[in-house]
């Protein structure tokens, strides 16, 4: 009988625990312990030959299995980076992961190297990442990825410079798919060449290199953009040569492996996919090629809630997997405008797999509103699938809306939205959440006032946040307080500089969190050392003690921050008490609930009366995301 996923995490889980009590048990009574009783039969044998026999064990195991072990170490290892960091991890769809054979694994790219952590951490399957060079170069990161078994690429935009000039474009008689860029004070014969990649500022046109007539003349491939008539300032990103790295792609797939990629080429801070880079098409329909395997493609959508910042959460969507169409190989063989085609079909499938496991929105704000309406229109308690879901529609339905409308929604929208947006601006105002607005009305009543401080539960809940905010104090104060200052000015001092050396990035907030996690790897056991030397050097414990108290180190400061995070959340449910004190609060606390219930009424009639002709997004219980996201991005075809 086949188990399922979570069935089979929980009897590991359990075995494991039975493995470790009976290892206690053994050591802690000497009658039922092997060794002891070994050494007590053989009186000849001394404890350290059974300590070098076991030694020289281990170092054979862990020689022999190297790569698996330090996977496995490193998968250990970030677990606990993640439970420390988030508060909560969430994983869908984790059925669609094929449990044997080659597989891609493609994600979105919104938080730099935490998003191969959390991918790592959530899929049973092992996972080799296409790391950029220039990170595979960093200590720390590097050492990790090397540990992983991650395989470096080089990357164009690692190595972009500075053109000299400007270029100004010129079409080209006859020649459709040809432009030629005429420069100005320009250098390209020692600043281009080739395959090169032209760069131009401002607009977002990339532009392949064919051919260097002379120093103020180029030839490049045209693209679909409407080319400026003014001169434009450009940078140069060399070719690169990716043989080594598809030899290794291609052998770890034809081996049974797996490969994850991040197809947007790099990480950042917006709302929607980047376009992506055809390498992952290049990849499926190579080993299509040369091994005969149609690899599944499996999107991975990493959704993070307060994700730059510290205890956040994060839901991981794994999708339906898609694969490379077989019909269309002998196309790909034949190169050129054939092959470029094949590739561009492919990624529009792949790109409409990762929108199904993501919620992608034209800006922040508008993702704010999404999921603000999604609370609102559905109060009760859902499965993190049916959260994605709804916020899916909801953003769908909002794009659909404005595609339907031509841009102009009905004034009905607009004012709902707006509603929307002031009531979410009131919450931030208040400095409470929508969750406890309910309850503002379930502690109020017209005869016997305010519950809350009527029956006296203000003090309690003082008493309680401070007894938890007393007990996480002490090691928070000396074990992660500290390291959490340095790394939030650490993580700013990166961002500014990942910002400025960015085309992409909006505000940078993709760096925070992977740059305060690099540090603390480094920092934390740093300080956790130094205080062992306070101890071993200032203090008359013994050697054991000294240990116990290292060693209780992590212990204590995961404890801290627990017992910190629970006093937060009683700080917060305390708030709306507190500031009822105050007149000018208490009225605007009062008004809320009224407010919210008036704003989810009007938002479900709203749903109600349009949907009928959002289509499948209203009356489908149940979509497929990857055929809706194709079907969608053929009506903007057509449309355009």
């Amino acid at each position: 009988m086949l188990v399922s996923s979570p069935a089979r995490a929980t009897n590991d889980f359990a075995k494991t625990q039975l493995v470790v009590f009976y290892v206690v048990l053994l050591l802690a009574v000497d009658a039922i312990n092997p060794v002891k009783m070994l050494l007590h039969v053989f009186p000849n044998i001394l404890p350290w030959h059974v300590a070098l026999t076991a030694l020289l064990l281990m170092l054979y195991v862990f020689i022999s299995e190297m790569k698996q072990m330090l996977y496995f170490s490193v998968k250990i290892f970030f677990h606990s980076i993640l439970s420390i960091f988030f508060r909560e991890v969430s994983i869908v769809g984790k059925q669609n992961i094929p449990y044997y054979g080659p597989v891609i694994f493609i994600g979105n790219h919104a938080n730099q190297f935490i998003d191969s952590v959390v991918m790592l951490s959530t899929c049973q399957r092992t996972i080799s990442y296409l790391i950029a060079e220039k990170s595979y170069n960093r200590r720390i990161v590097g050492d990790i990825a090397w540990a992983m078994g991650a395989v470096p690429v080089k990357r164009a935009q690692d190595s972009v410079r500075k053109g000299t000039g400007t270029i100004t474009f010129q079409t080209i008689s006859g020649e459709e798919s040809k432009i030629r860029l005429v420069g100005d004070g320009t250098r390209f014969l020692s600043e281009c060449k080739v395959k090169d990649t032209v760069r131009f500022s401002g607009i977002g046109i990339d532009l392949k290199v064919l051919s260097v007539i002379d120093d103020a003349v180029i030839e490049a491939n045209a693209s679909e953009f409407e080319f400026p008539s003014s001169p434009l300032t450009f940078d140069v990103l060399e070719s690169v040569d990716q043989k080594i790295v598809y030899e290794k792609v291609l052998s770890k797939l034809a081996s049974g492996g797996t490969i994850g990629i991040f197809p947007e080429g790099g990480s950042h801070d917006r709302t929607d996919l980047l376009p992506l880079k055809v390498g992952v098409a290049l990849i499926a329909y190579s080993v299509l090629e040369k091994d005969g395997l149609s690899v599944p493609i499996v999107p991975v959508g990493l959704n993070y809630f307060r994700g730059h910042r510290f205890r956040g959460r994060v839901t991981v969507e794994f999708g339906k997997p898609i694969f490379a169409d077989p019909s269309k190989l002998s196309d790909f063989v034949k190169g050129g405008d054939a092959k470029r085609e094949v590739c561009t079909e492919v990624l529009e499938r792949i790109a409409d797999s990762m929108r199904s496991v993501i919620v992608s929105a034209p800006d922040y704000q508008t993702l704010k509103i999404i999921h603000t309406a999604r609370r609102l229109y559905r109060s009760k308690y859902m499965s993190s699938w049916e959260k994605q879901d709804l916020s899916r529609r909801f953003a769908e339905g909002y794009k659909r809306l404005l595609m339907m409308s031509d841009g102009n929604p009905p004034d009905e929208w607009l004012n709902l939205q707006q509603r929307i947006r002031d009531y979410q601006k009131e919450l931030d105002d208040l400095g409470i959440r929508d969750y406890q607005v309910p309850s503002l009305l379930e502690e109020q009543d017209e005869t016997s006032g305010d519950v809350a401080l009527r029956e006296m539960r203000l003090p309690f809940r003082i008493a309680e946040t401070i007894l938890l905010l007393m007990v996480s104090a002490l090691p928070a104060l000396f074990l992660n307080l500290p390291v959490g200052i340095i790394a939030r000015y650490w993580a700013l001092h990166r961002r500014e500089k990942a910002l400025a050396a960015s085309k992409v990035k909006i505000k940078g907030m993709d760096v925070m969190l992977s740059e305060k996690v690099v540090l603390c790897i480094v920092l934390v056991p740093s300080l956790w050392l130094f205080y062992g030397v306070l101890l071993y050097c200032f203090t008359d414990l013994d050697l054991p003690t000294i240990a116990l108290a290292f060693w209780s180190f992590p212990l204590f400061s995961y404890m801290g921050i627990v017992s910190a995070e629970a006093g937060m959340v009683d700080l917060k449910d305390l708030k709306p008490v507190m500031i009822r004190l105050f007149p000018s609060t208490r009225r605007r606390l009062l008004a809320m609930p009224d407010v919210r219930r008036e704003l989810q009424n009007d938002l479900r009639e709203f749903v109600k009366a349009i949907g009928p002709s959002l289509g499948e997004l209203y009356t489908d219980k149940k979509l497929n995301w990857a055929d809706f996201q194709m079907s969608l991005r053929r009506e903007k075809e057509k449309a355009m």
